[in-house]
Formats: structure tokens, C-alpha cells, sequence
């Protein structure tokens, strides 16, 4: 039996992180379906056009911007862009994430701390910092965590923490911007995704 689709985010706006492939691309076509205006956005743009035109031809209202999360002028432009194209944000989704190594905790070199702390939590604050004058009264901010942010070990360990970190940061951001805007964490299991693909390599499966 195919599965009843709503319109509850009708006349809502919501932006996507990372958001041409995955279960970026899935949150996406799912708020769009249900009627909410999307923004989605991926660092390349050939993948941001792929993606545009698959949410338009499923019926969905998309806007596609470049924007690498850890560029400042980059994060400026795609809230910017946002508000030129409609007005305002009622969703903030930030999904975009990054796993460079399978390294052990104390062989993890200083770059891809760096690397780690910089994509998966420091964006997420400075995207909420440019996007929070533009969330209407009852808006949604959902960060994307993961079940490894509960017990990061093996070869996601370095990750984990900084999904750990996000579970910190939703308590902490769900406090400063109540009442006007809910903020939530979702902590998805595995999911065969491109961006899980160096997990089903046999030596970082042997790690974990």
C-alpha cells in the first residue's frame, strides 16, 4: 500500500544542508512533497543541478545554491539567497557532515580534528547565527546527529564525538531559542548511503 503524503509544510520554507544525495536528499523531497519550498545545497554544483531537477520533476518547489559550510561567504549567501527567493525560513535542517578518517582516537592527526570539529559542529552554529534573524515564530531546527554520537568507538570514533557534541548542542540551542523555535537532533543508524560507503570497506568494518 503506497504511503499517504500530507501537506503539512505548506507555505513553509526549508533549507536543507548537504542536501544533493543521501538522506539529505530524502529529508528534502519529503518536506517537499509535503508542500514546504525547499533550499538545498551541496558544495559542487553539477550535483546541486542533478538534484534540483529531480526535486522539480517530483512536482517539488527547489532552489539550488553552492555552498561549502565551511566557507563564511558561502553560508552568508545561501541564507541570503534564501530570503531573496522567499521571504523567510521556517525549517533549518543542517545534515552536512564529514568522516575523513578511520583512524583510532590518538592516531587521528591535528588536520582532521580540525576538519571533524569544523564541518560537523562549528558550521552548524555559524549557519544558525546567519539564519536565526529570518526563523519565523514556530520554526523548526533540526540537526542531524548519528546513533555513533551515543557510543563513538572504532572506526567512527572521532566522528562520534563530534555527533556527541551535537546532542550537547541541541540542549543548549533548544533552551536559548524557545519559545519561538523548536530545535531537535534525529540520530539515524546505519544507512547504506554514498557517504557510508568507506564503511563497508572490509579493513574499516574489521575496525569498528
Amino acid at each position: 500500500m503506497a504511503m499517504k503524503i500530507g501537506r503539512r509544510f505548506q507555505g513553509k520554507v526549508a533549507i536543507v544542508t548537504a542536501s544533493t544525495q543521501g538522506i539529505g536528499l530524502a529529508i528534502a523531497e519529503r518536506l517537499g512533497l509535503e508542500g514546504a519550498s525547499i533550499v538545498i545545497s551541496s558544495r559542487k554544483q553539477k550535483n546541486v543541478d542533478e538534484a534540483v531537477e529531480k526535486l522539480k520533476n517530483k512536482g517539488i518547489r527547489v532552489l539550488g545554491v553552492v555552498c561549502h559550510v565551511s566557507n563564511p561567504q558561502q553560508r552568508k549567501h545561501l541564507i541570503q539567497k534564501t530570503v531573496e527567493e522567499y521571504g523567510k525560513i521556517d525549517v533549518f535542517v543542517s545534515n552536512a557532515a564529514v568522516n575523513p578518517t578511520v583512524d583510532p582516537v590518538l592516531q587521528t592527526q591535528e588536520s582532521i580534528l580540525d576538519k571533524l570539529w569544523e564541518i560537523n559542529v562549528k558550521a552548524t552554529v555559524l549557519l544558525l547565527q546567519e539564519a536565526a534573524p529570518h526563523l519565523q515564530k514556530g520554526s523548526s531546527v533540526v540537526l542531524i546527529s548519528s546513533i555513533a554520537g551515543f557510543n563513538p568507538q572504532g572506526a567512527m570514533a572521532m566522528y562520534g564525538v563530534t555527533k556527541t557534541a551535537l546532542l550537547g548542542l541541541t540542549k543548549a540551542l533548544a533552551a536559548e531559542m524557545a519559545p519561538d523555535t523548536r530545535v531537535n537532533c534525529v540520530a539515524p543508524g546505519f544507512v547504506p548511503t554514498h557517504f557510508a560507503e568507506y564503511i563497508t570497506k572490509d579493513e574499516a568494518v574489521d575496525r569498528i
